[in-house]
């Protein structure tokens, strides 16, 4: 199989990590408008309810949100295949394969960060996945899980990995705590080890290997990018939207350019006219769009208008104009923009 460019060697990628409830296709629609780079991930889909539910729901994106991975979650090797076959219709860029959420209905399942104890598995899984797929299969995972001690259970995982035949793996430089620590918990409580994600990219040189956890904004990424290949982030990039407009130009060297916020309100606009066409309603698209104009005079109206008129139901895409139009986006963000 020849592997797509997304992948090629000596490639550095910017991504929006896979985020349960948030990263949605109304989402990546609204970050892609942002961003013409970033790969961006879908939320984890259950391999069962691709090959039992509502596939164009589960599975049906824009084309404007290329290039976009598919994260999957689940266990069973078979399954797991047989959801890549019925994904290959819809184009997705990528596969990932999720063995690093800890929260309990991923665990209730037997996937998620559960499968770093046994790497067996996954590799069984990544193996039957690359055997039907059509683009790279990759997998995100975790340093390790409860007791296991990262630094020797993460290299045998890689190496599992590796010959399996995923095509990257994301790495999220956090351990995760099955049991006492919630989700939110274990993505800040366990100690970042960067130096450990590090050295597995050392000892690993012709392997695409991406890091996740902790990064606030895209000096740090780059910083990151100096050692690794890709560098993910999640939340971060989600509350302060803003981020995304600079990853173009600061993570793959496009020129400079002041953002087009004008296209981009009118794209959200006649976006979120089509969903509710289709039977949605604004909110669905407008709740991801909070996170923009984090310093702007005006964001606090901004979020205000979002957050209350766009629920009305008798709300238009009009409020997305009245929304930008509070902002003074010549003022700029103030310094203090992660404090806001």
């Amino acid at each position: 199989m020849t592997i797509a460019p997304l992948y090629s060697p000596g490639t550095k990628l910017f991504a929006v990590a896979p985020m349960i409830d948030w990263t949605d296709r109304h989402c990546r629609y609204f970050h892609r408008q942002l961003t013409g780079r970033a790969l961006l991930y879908t939320e984890m889909v259950v391999a069962d309810a691709i090959i039992h539910g509502h596939r164009d729901r589960l599975l049906g994106f824009s084309t404007e949100e290329h290039p976009v991975a598919l994260q999957l979650g689940g266990s069973d090797p078979a399954k797991l295949s047989e959801a890549v076959r019925i994904a290959a219709d819809y184009g997705y860029d990528e596969i990932n394969l999720n063995v690093g959420c800890p929260s309990d209905r991923v665990q209730s399942g037997t996937f998620g960060a559960c499968l770093m104890q046994t790497p067996e598995v996954v590799e069984g899984c990544v193996a039957a996945m690359k055997k039907v797929a059509t683009v790279p299969v990759t997998v995100k995972c975790r340093i390790g899980v409860d007791d296991q001690e990262p630094a020797e259970v993460l290299p045998e995982f890689l190496t599992r990995m590796i010959g399996a035949g995923a095509d990257a793996i994301w790495i999220h430089a956090r351990k995760a705590w099955l049991k006492g620590l919630s989700p939110k918990e274990n993505r800040e409580i366990p100690p970042l080890d960067y130096e450990l994600v590090y050295r597995m990219k050392r000892e690993n040189p012709h392997v695409f290997l991406g890091i996740n956890g902790g990064i606030d904004g895209l000096e740090a990424a780059s910083r990151h990018l100096e050692v690794m290949d890709g560098v993910m982030l999640g939340r971060a990039s989600y509350h302060n939207a803003t981020m995304l407009t600079g990853v173009d130009e600061k993570i793959y060297g496009e020129p400079s350019q002041e953002p087009d916020w004008d296209a981009v309100r009118d794209a959200m606009m006649v976006y979120a006219e089509r969903v509710m066409a289709d039977g949605g309603r604004l909110s669905h698209v407008t709740r991801h769009m909070v996170g923009l104009f984090q310093g702007f005079a005006g964001a606090r109206r901004y979020r205000q208008i979002l957050s209350t008129d766009a629920t009305k139901a008798s709300a238009g895409p009009e409020v997305i104009a009245a929304a930008f139009a509070s902002v003074d986006i010549a003022s700029g963000p103030k310094p203090q923009v992660a404090a806001e």
